[in-house]
């Protein structure tokens, strides 16, 4: 039988080292605000919130913003960078498998490349649909196996041992008729839209350092192959090359997935 304890446990340190990427990923939180048509006065949960950057955008703009994360040193930050700018967020650590709010309770529920890692989807997606009030949207950015994220995550999971049994790839969550069939008749009026930001770095080999620091996946696979130099080398090498691929003008680019619905 599958530990999913552990492997929340897991997860939780491979992403506490997560908090410089907000300054990438905030690039990302307004298009999701404007996408899923957020405005002053609405009740907003940002799901996998991180270090806050979707809820502190909300909120900004005048909405009453909540945001939970798995990682107590991401939502650490999050009550940080609130206090910072002068915001009055009510950050809590939550399981997406098991959010500690009521039935009904917020007009938007979204979450930006957060919700995509819970090893259920099944239940991620009740859990966000249950506490969304009806003719409430759900919103989120994901991203898609064929693109530079998910490719990475299939070039890390080349050298990382298998998941267990019964957990969901994240970049599945990329793909629209997974979300479709994940979201079902439970929403109705589902919008699909790319977009992209830069992440700027001086050449590939820094970016991949940048990765090796903060992304706990790819510092997972580094730590790992440590005892093996050539295995490393060629690991960075591959995600160098990976990484050329979308590099120009001394940034990195990054394509995703949003996805908006309404709830029946």
């Amino acid at each position: 039988m599958t530990d999913f304890d552990a492997i929340k446990s897991k997860a939780k340190k491979l992403w506490s080292t997560f908090g410089p990427f907000e300054n990438v990923t905030g690039l990302a939180a307004p298009k999701l605000i404007q996408f899923s048509g957020i405005q002053a006065n609405d009740l907003v949960l940002d799901v996998g919130c991180g270090t806050g950057v979707v809820a502190i955008t909300a909120s900004r703009i005048g909405a009453k913003a909540s945001g939970s994360d798995l990682t107590p040193e991401l939502i650490d930050q999050a009550i940080v960078n609130a206090s910072i700018a002068g915001l009055d967020i009510d950050f809590k650590v939550a399981d997406v498998e098991n959010l500690p709010y009521e039935d009904e309770s917020f007009d938007f529920v979204v979450s930006q490349f957060g919700h995509m890692f819970s090893p259920r989807p099944e239940l991620s997606t009740r859990e966000m649909l249950r506490v969304l009030k009806p003719g409430g949207v759900i919103a989120f950015s994901t991203w898609p196996p064929e693109l530079l994220t998910g490719r990475t995550f299939r070039l890390v999971g080349k050298y990382a041992p298998k998941p267990p049994k019964g957990v969901s790839a994240p970049v599945e969550w990329g793909e629209p008729s997974i979300i479709m069939e994940r979201l079902g008749d439970k929403v109705e009026d589902i919008t699909f839209h790319r977009s992209e930001f830069k992440n700027p770095a001086l050449s590939p080999s820094h970016m991949r350092n940048f990765l090796e620091a903060y992304i706990g996946p790819v510092t997972a696979v580094v730590s790992m192959l440590e005892s093996d130099p050539d295995q490393l080398s060629t690991f960075r090498h591959e995600l160098d090359s990976l990484l050329s691929e979308y590099f120009l003008d001394n940034g990195v680019i990054q394509s995703y997935l949003m996805t908006r619905a309404v709830k029946r």
